[in-house]
């Protein structure tokens, strides 16, 4: 038996200007208001409507879906029902949950990991009406304890890049399991890297689609009659499909439906292929390891061979480590006179978030007493900065080569806002500290130092935010 597996990871950081609530205009959009505007166009809407994502294995992150809920709900609506379909025929769902901020999970703190893996969760649930079976880990970052907490939390599986595998010769064809701490296991599938990159980086390949399975994909499958079902999966940015490489989201339609069908390879996707053909044997990953850095993780913390000038990185990265030292101190300080664990409060914060309860009733649950106006004031203000703290992280800000655009800009914005909001309640002004922290955050290009923005933006949360000292807050949706 040969089955192909499609994956699409499809992601955009939180855009949110935390004064507004909402996405400011965007000018490299263009003629669109703002990137989330300009994708959704060219690739989300495009293939719901060609009902794509029944077809293919995917991950949609929650600051995406945040957005697109408020925005284009319709398109949001197809692509529920796509992997609904596929829960309701085989028992399993087609997609993935995401990591909630996109954080470099490897990077973060054992705390960090659980919020942002649960938060993932909570959300996938939230909105395919069934728990994930799988996560998509951002950038495909791993290490053992993040796949220690994802088995704690019942994920059962994750998607890596052959590279990750700690063997020369691993057979993508298969899946694996993880051996982990305590006796837990978890299993791993690996995609195809030569079919990946080719429908990723080579235009010309994914022209046609009946071109692209003869000539691409049936070779790649084991020849010689092999026995023992194989699995091929081709893994990419989701957004390729229509944004990055136009009408590919009309070649993805025609491969999964007729060019794949009639060479007698069957679709399928990970949960359904574990479920019917679970691993056997056992493999050990390669830790601090990714998809898109070919030096581990070092592409969101210091200069690395895939951009160049990227000492930045190393000072912003230490800069928002110090910003999240002063807010977990705070939270640690008011929250840790109630609560024996205060993280597990930061963890259901969620809840909040989905408006599956109140703020009131989550501290209720967790303390057994009734919390005042004043005390649910300073913990709104409290766990909203902890929801800043958490976007500053987002793994877009390291990504690429320079400190000024508009990604590693909009983690200072969050940064700046975390600490404003920690500001209300310890009544300490840190806006002098940290321009100090950012002062070694420079753009070899512009010049544009990371003091100078951070001063500017704290500037404008100081005037145009009033100062909020009671009442406990409306929350609608996803907390932007």
């Amino acid at each position: 038996m040969k089955a192909l597996c499609i994956h699409g990871h499809f992601y955009q950081p939180s855009r949110e200007d935390p004064v507004l609530g909402r996405v400011p205009y965007e000018p490299g959009a263009g003629p669109y208001g703002n990137w989330n505007e300009r994708i959704h166009d060219h690739c989300y809407r495009p293939n719901a409507e060609l009902g794509n994502f029944e077809r293919i294995s995917f991950d949609i992150g929650p600051t995406l879906t945040g957005w697109m809920a408020q925005e284009h709900s319709d398109t949001l609506d197809l692509i529920i029902q796509q992997d609904r379909a596929n829960y309701a025929r085989f028992g399993v769902g087609n997609a993935m949950a995401q990591g909630y901020h996109h954080t470099i999970l490897p990077l973060a703190t054992r705390e960090d990991k659980i919020t942002q893996i649960r938060w993932g969760i909570e959300e996938f649930t939230a909105l395919f009406g069934h728990r994930p079976k799988g996560m998509w880990l951002p950038e495909a970052a791993v290490d053992l304890e993040t796949l220690e907490i994802l088995a704690e939390n019942g994920i059962q599986f994750t998607i890596l890049a052959p590279w990750q595998a700690d063997h020369p010769a691993v057979d993508v064809t298969r899946p694996y399991r993880v051996a982990l701490p305590g006796g837990k296991e978890f299993a791993v599938v690996f995609y195809e890297q030569n079919l990946s990159m080719r429908v990723s980086f080579d235009p010309e390949a994914t022209v046609n689609a009946d071109r692209f399975a003869q000539s691409h994909l049936e070779p790649a499958f084991k020849q010689g009659g092999a026995s023992e079902p194989q699995i091929l999966i081709i893994a990419t940015d989701g957004e390729l499909y229509g944004h990055h490489q136009p009408f590919r989201d009309k070649f993805l339609a025609h491969l999964t439906r007729q060019a794949i069908s009639s060479r007698g390879i069957e679709l399928t996707f990970p949960a359904r292929w574990l479920k019917e053909n679970p691993p056997a044997e056992y493999i050990r990953i390669r830790e601090n390891t990714s998809w898109s850095c070919h030096h581990g993780v070092s592409r969101w913390k210091e200069s690395c061979g895939c951009n160049l000038n990227g000492e930045w990185k190393t000072h912003l990265r230490a800069a928002l480590d110090r910003v999240a030292e002063v807010v977990d101190a705070c939270y640690l300080d008011t929250f840790g006179r109630d609560l024996s664990d205060p993280w597990e409060l930061r963890h259901r914060y969620i809840d909040v978030i989905l408006c599956r309860t109140s703020l009131s009733e989550l501290l209720y649950e967790l303390t057994g007493r009734a919390w005042g106006p004043e005390e649910l004031a300073r913990a709104d203000l409290l766990l909203r900065a902890q929801y800043e703290r958490q976007r500053m992280y987002t793994s877009c800000g390291w990504f690429f080569e320079d400190f000024d655009r508009i990604e590693p800009r909009n983690n200072v914005i969050y940064a700046a806002q975390a600490l404003w909001l920690t500001q209300q309640v310890s009544g300490v002004d840190y806006s002098a500290q940290a321009a100090e922290w950012f002062h070694p955050v420079c753009s070899w290009r512009t010049d544009l130092r990371g003091d100078v923005f951070f001063r500017s933006r704290y500037e404008r949360i100081t005037r145009d935010q009033p100062k909020q000292t009671c009442g406990e807050p409306e929350l609608t949706g996803a907390a932007d």
